[in-house]
């Protein structure tokens, strides 16, 4: 059986979204790895499938009306490049950020790679800069 790797990058990115992470275990190993950029800090990579079940239920205990698009993606191989937009408001504390009521909407590249039709590893680059000056965070 072929899997369709896009479709299943598409999937994973639409867990953000709908927070509703307790449905990538079909399609991620239990060992995924997830690597936000490096200056992102604060926790955000995951070692695990429930590190970033974790870490998607804790954006949406900080965001609300989330909304995400896929722009583009590319497949090669085991490999899926993804690029999406997210839109949300900062209704709870996300990080170590308190809630500025804020809507904010970033952009960002998620790449995956594939072992045996399971997502293995993510490589997560996304606009900090932008997230934090919408949400009036930056000093």
């Amino acid at each position: 059986m072929t899997t369709n790797h896009k479709e299943t990058s598409k999937n994973l990115l639409q867990l953000w979204g709908d927070n509703t992470p307790h449905k990538a275990t079909s399609f991620l190993s239990q060992d995924y790895k997830n690597h936000q950029m490096p200056d992102a800090g604060h926790g955000t990579s995951c070692e695990s499938l429930k590190e970033w079940q974790d870490l998607v239920t804790e954006f949406h205990q900080g965001f609300s009306d989330v909304k995400l698009k896929i722009l583009l993606q590319v497949a090669e191989g085991d490999y899926v490049c993804t690029r999406w937009r997210v839109t949300g408001t900062h209704t709870g504390k996300f990080m170590q950020y308190e809630p500025t009521g804020k809507t904010g909407t970033w952009t960002g590249t998620h790449t995956d790679r594939y072992e045996n039709n399971k997502m293995v590893e993510s490589w997560v680059d996304w606009d900090k800069y932008s997230f934090l000056e919408q949400l009036g965070l930056l000093n």
